[in-house]
């Protein structure tokens, strides 16, 4: 090779290639660069384009000022059609906010993100994240058993914890954090914790109630092994009505979540005992129609053998044959009023600590009643 020669590659090996030669990502050459973002739609430019003033879009946008419907609709058209976002950094400097809930369930920490598969725990999560977003809150889900290294970095406005464990620390570490911390009734008296709950012991006699209004004197219930307050409860609620009605309590407990568990139990509660229950009550949340097989398999007919009700949100319980009577916890009205309170104590300065009792709803259906 010339001296010319390596001194001309050389020269392209310090300013890029020759004239006519495009190098080929993956093939040798430099990694291409990524195209510059495009700028971002600002208010004026909005204004502008859809020929209003700054503070008419503003106002157009954020639903305030007098304006037309027509004036009002153009705005917020020209908007979407350019693309347009408010500035969430200046927002947030602004409102001394960032407008982020955290969200995370207490129970089922050994398998942090199994909550979603339960149709109690999908409805409840998906209500508070619509009611929250309808109220100008993007929710951030959180892990079972968290540690304060996975969200002590997020900029939280509160978190949702919902149905704690009691042995979870998540909750003193997120107030002694001062984040405001939104519960059920466990967390009743501490400072900077809300709370929201169903009624448990009502859950429990209602359904034990209309079993006996129905002739059921022996009835038994399957409840979970676990340390929530309302599972607590329940056990607590069904001991006082068994006393008060002087019937044997029977119990089976789950040890974990899970259809194949809870149907194991229910086999138990049906067959383990020396008589036979005219009344199954499943408080552990498992497939209705799964429940409704078990029995059969046991050997009873439903309704005539053995009545039957679960606490469940599955509505394959419409489709059953018998359809299974349900009680609902009412998991889209529990998010509502826990989100309503949430939205008063960030936004109000609201800082009553009284909590909201939602009640539940039994749907009654042909499986727990008795043709005369």
């Amino acid at each position: 090779m010339s001296e010319a020669s390596e001194q001309g590659g050389a020269a392209r090996g310090r300013t890029g290639p020759a004239p006519g030669h495009t190098y080929v990502p993956g093939r040798g050459g430099p990694p291409a660069r990524p195209a510059p973002p495009a700028p971002r739609v600002r208010l004026v430019d909005v204004a502008r384009e859809a020929g209003l003033s700054k503070t008419t879009v503003s106002a157009a946008l954020n639903g305030t000022g007098r304006l037309s419907s027509e004036v009002r609709e153009k705005a917020r058209e020209t908007a979407r059609r350019m693309g347009y976002r408010p500035n969430a950094t200046a927002r947030q400097l602004r409102a001394g906010r960032a407008r982020l809930i955290g969200y995370v369930v207490g129970e089922l920490a050994d398998t942090p993100w199994t909550f979603l598969e339960s149709p109690y725990f999908a409805r409840l999560t998906g209500a508070t994240a619509a009611t929250a977003l309808a109220r100008g809150y993007a929710v951030v889900l959180l892990p079972a058993g968290s540690l304060q290294s996975e969200w002590a970095a997020l900029p939280l406005d509160a978190v949702v914890v919902a149905d704690p464990v009691a042995d979870d620390r998540i909750v003193e570490d997120l107030l002694a954090a001062r984040i405001p911390v939104f519960s059920d009734r466990s967390v009743e008296g501490r400072e900077g914790a809300h709370w929201v709950d169903v009624d448990a012991a009502d859950a429990v006699g209602r359904t034990l109630d209309h079993f006996h209004a129905q002739g059921a004197r022996g009835p038994v219930v399957v409840v979970p092994d676990s340390t929530t307050r309302f599972h607590r409860e329940v056990a607590a609620a069904h001991r006082a009505w068994c006393a008060a009605h002087g019937v044997p309590e029977r119990a089976v407990r789950v040890p974990e979540a899970g259809n194949g568990p809870v149907i194991r139990a229910v086999e138990t509660a049906l067959t383990g005992g020396p008589d036979r229950p005219d009344a199954l009550f499943v408080v552990a949340e498992a497939s209705p129609p799964l429940v409704l097989e078990a029995a059969r398999r046991a050997g009873y007919g439903v309704p005539g053998d053995l009545l039957l009700a679960c606490v469940s949100e599955d509505e394959t319980a419409v489709h059953t044959a018998p359809p299974v009577t349900t009680l609902s916890l009412r998991p889209d009205a529990v998010a509502e009023a826990g989100v309503a309170h949430l939205v008063a104590v960030l936004e109000q300065g609201e800082r009553e600590t009284a909590g909201a009792l939602v009640p539940v709803r039994l749907d009654v259906r042909a499986s727990s009643v008795r043709s005369p």
